[in-house]
Protein backbone atom coordinates (compact mmCIF):
# COMPACT_ATOMS: atom_id res chain seq x y z
CA UNK A 1 0.00 0.00 0.00
CA UNK A 2 1.15 3.52 -0.76
CA UNK A 3 -0.78 6.75 -0.18
CA UNK A 4 0.89 10.12 -0.62
CA UNK A 5 -1.37 12.96 0.45
CA UNK A 6 -1.16 16.71 0.75
CA UNK A 7 -3.71 18.49 2.92
CA UNK A 8 -3.78 22.27 2.67
CA UNK A 9 -5.76 25.33 3.67
CA UNK A 10 -5.75 28.36 5.92
CA UNK A 11 -4.33 28.17 9.43
CA UNK A 12 -7.24 27.52 11.76
CA UNK A 13 -9.06 25.15 9.38
CA UNK A 14 -7.76 22.05 11.17
CA UNK A 15 -5.38 20.96 8.42
CA UNK A 16 -2.70 19.71 10.82
CA UNK A 17 -5.26 17.86 12.92
CA UNK A 18 -6.52 16.09 9.80
CA UNK A 19 -2.97 15.05 8.86
CA UNK A 20 -2.13 13.89 12.37
CA UNK A 21 -5.35 11.92 12.55
CA UNK A 22 -4.59 10.08 9.30
CA UNK A 23 -1.02 9.42 10.45
CA UNK A 24 -2.12 8.09 13.85
CA UNK A 25 -4.85 5.89 12.39
CA UNK A 26 -2.57 4.32 9.82
CA UNK A 27 0.28 3.89 12.30
CA UNK A 28 -2.12 2.02 14.58
CA UNK A 29 -2.96 -0.16 11.56
CA UNK A 30 0.71 -1.21 11.50
CA UNK A 31 1.79 0.80 8.47
CA UNK A 32 4.80 3.06 8.00
CA UNK A 33 3.85 6.74 8.19
CA UNK A 34 5.45 10.15 7.78
CA UNK A 35 3.84 13.48 8.64
CA UNK A 36 5.45 16.74 7.56
CA UNK A 37 3.68 19.96 8.61
CA UNK A 38 4.34 23.36 7.04
CA UNK A 39 2.99 26.61 8.43
CA UNK A 40 2.92 30.05 6.86
CA UNK A 41 4.23 33.07 8.74
CA UNK A 42 0.82 33.62 10.33
CA UNK A 43 -0.92 31.04 12.48
CA UNK A 44 -4.63 31.71 11.99
CA UNK A 45 -5.49 32.87 8.48
CA UNK A 46 -2.06 32.12 6.98
CA UNK A 47 -1.39 29.08 4.88
CA UNK A 48 -0.90 25.63 6.33
CA UNK A 49 -0.28 22.29 4.70
CA UNK A 50 1.00 18.88 5.60
CA UNK A 51 2.37 15.97 3.68
CA UNK A 52 1.32 12.53 4.86
CA UNK A 53 2.73 9.34 3.41
CA UNK A 54 1.40 5.93 4.36
CA UNK A 55 3.15 2.81 3.12
CA UNK A 56 3.52 -0.86 3.81
CA UNK A 57 7.26 -0.35 3.18
CA UNK A 58 9.74 2.02 4.88
CA UNK A 59 9.49 5.61 3.61
CA UNK A 60 12.68 7.32 2.41
CA UNK A 61 11.48 10.94 2.42
CA UNK A 62 8.52 12.71 4.04
CA UNK A 63 8.13 15.10 1.11
CA UNK A 64 5.29 14.47 -1.34
CA UNK A 65 6.35 15.51 -4.85
CA UNK A 66 3.50 13.70 -6.58
CA UNK A 67 0.33 13.20 -4.54
CA UNK A 68 -2.09 10.32 -4.76
CA UNK A 69 -4.55 12.63 -3.01
CA UNK A 70 -4.78 16.35 -2.39
CA UNK A 71 -7.28 17.82 0.03
CA UNK A 72 -7.59 21.56 -0.47
CA UNK A 73 -9.69 23.75 1.77
CA UNK A 74 -9.06 27.18 0.18
CA UNK A 75 -8.24 28.83 -3.15
CA UNK A 76 -4.52 29.53 -2.55
CA UNK A 77 -4.00 25.86 -1.67
CA UNK A 78 -5.85 24.71 -4.77
CA UNK A 79 -3.77 27.02 -6.95
CA UNK A 80 -0.56 25.80 -5.34
CA UNK A 81 -1.17 22.04 -5.22
CA UNK A 82 -3.44 21.19 -8.18
CA UNK A 83 -0.43 20.43 -10.37
CA UNK A 84 1.05 17.79 -8.03
CA UNK A 85 -1.76 15.23 -8.33
CA UNK A 86 -0.47 11.98 -9.79
CA UNK A 87 -2.17 10.63 -12.91
CA UNK A 88 -5.22 8.77 -11.68
CA UNK A 89 -4.98 10.49 -8.29
CA UNK A 90 -7.75 12.17 -6.35
CA UNK A 91 -8.55 15.77 -5.50
CA UNK A 92 -10.92 16.55 -2.65
CA UNK A 93 -11.85 20.19 -2.99
CA UNK A 94 -13.75 22.38 -0.54
CA UNK A 95 -16.16 23.73 -3.14
CA UNK A 96 -17.54 26.25 -0.64
CA UNK A 97 -14.29 28.23 -0.89
CA UNK A 98 -12.57 27.03 -4.07
CA UNK A 99 -13.32 27.94 -7.66
CA UNK A 100 -12.12 25.28 -10.08
CA UNK A 101 -12.30 27.36 -13.25
CA UNK A 102 -8.80 26.05 -13.99
CA UNK A 103 -9.42 22.33 -13.42
CA UNK A 104 -7.09 19.93 -11.71
CA UNK A 105 -6.07 16.86 -13.72
CA UNK A 106 -6.98 13.96 -11.47
CA UNK A 107 -8.66 10.63 -11.90
CA UNK A 108 -11.19 11.47 -9.19
CA UNK A 109 -12.36 14.97 -8.39
CA UNK A 110 -14.70 15.27 -5.43
CA UNK A 111 -16.02 18.76 -4.81
CA UNK A 112 -17.24 18.71 -1.23
CA UNK A 113 -19.00 21.83 0.08
CA UNK A 114 -17.28 21.19 3.41
CA UNK A 115 -17.61 24.70 4.80
CA UNK A 116 -21.30 24.88 3.96
CA UNK A 117 -21.96 21.42 5.39
CA UNK A 118 -20.15 22.47 8.58
CA UNK A 119 -22.18 25.69 8.79
CA UNK A 120 -25.37 23.68 8.31
CA UNK A 121 -24.26 21.42 11.18
CA UNK A 122 -23.84 24.50 13.38
CA UNK A 123 -20.07 25.12 13.48
CA UNK A 124 -17.77 26.05 10.61
CA UNK A 125 -14.82 24.61 12.55
CA UNK A 126 -15.86 21.04 11.70
CA UNK A 127 -15.28 21.49 7.95
CA UNK A 128 -12.03 19.54 8.34
CA UNK A 129 -13.92 16.58 9.80
CA UNK A 130 -16.39 16.73 6.90
CA UNK A 131 -13.37 16.36 4.60
CA UNK A 132 -11.94 13.64 6.83
CA UNK A 133 -15.14 11.63 6.41
CA UNK A 134 -15.10 12.15 2.64
CA UNK A 135 -11.41 11.20 2.42
CA UNK A 136 -11.88 8.01 4.42
CA UNK A 137 -14.93 7.09 2.32
CA UNK A 138 -12.97 7.64 -0.89
CA UNK A 139 -9.86 5.72 0.18
CA UNK A 140 -11.56 3.25 2.55
CA UNK A 141 -8.70 3.28 5.06
CA UNK A 142 -10.55 2.14 8.16
CA UNK A 143 -14.12 1.26 9.14
CA UNK A 144 -16.26 4.24 10.14
CA UNK A 145 -16.44 3.25 13.82
CA UNK A 146 -12.63 3.05 14.02
CA UNK A 147 -12.34 6.53 12.48
CA UNK A 148 -14.77 7.90 15.07
CA UNK A 149 -12.87 6.21 17.89
CA UNK A 150 -9.59 7.77 16.69
CA UNK A 151 -11.22 11.19 16.41
CA UNK A 152 -12.50 10.88 19.99
CA UNK A 153 -8.98 9.94 21.15
CA UNK A 154 -7.60 13.02 19.36
CA UNK A 155 -10.17 15.20 21.16
CA UNK A 156 -9.65 13.55 24.55
CA UNK A 157 -11.00 15.72 27.34
CA UNK A 158 -13.40 17.68 25.12
CA UNK A 159 -17.06 18.00 25.95
CA UNK A 160 -19.36 15.25 24.64
CA UNK A 161 -21.21 17.79 22.47
CA UNK A 162 -17.95 18.58 20.61
CA UNK A 163 -17.25 14.89 20.09
CA UNK A 164 -20.78 14.32 18.82
CA UNK A 165 -20.58 17.31 16.44
CA UNK A 166 -17.28 16.09 14.98
CA UNK A 167 -18.66 12.56 14.59
CA UNK A 168 -21.70 14.02 12.81
CA UNK A 169 -19.37 16.01 10.53
CA UNK A 170 -17.37 12.88 9.66
CA UNK A 171 -20.61 11.05 8.87
CA UNK A 172 -21.81 13.96 6.71
CA UNK A 173 -18.56 13.88 4.73
CA UNK A 174 -18.78 10.12 4.34
CA UNK A 175 -22.39 10.35 3.15
CA UNK A 176 -21.53 13.11 0.67
CA UNK A 177 -18.62 11.13 -0.77
CA UNK A 178 -20.69 7.96 -1.12
CA UNK A 179 -23.46 9.85 -2.88
CA UNK A 180 -21.13 11.70 -5.28
CA UNK A 181 -18.54 9.10 -6.26
CA UNK A 182 -18.93 6.13 -8.52
CA UNK A 183 -17.34 2.89 -7.46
Amino acid sequence: MLERAIMAGFGGQGIMLMGKLVAKIMMDEGLCVTYLPSYGAEVRGGTANCHVIVSSEPIASPVVDEADTIIVMNQPSYDRFKAVVAPGGAALINSSLVSTADPVHAGTILQVPATQIAIDLGDVRVANMVMMGAYNALRDFVPFDKLIAHMKDAFEGKKPAILDLNATAIEAGRAFAREHTKK
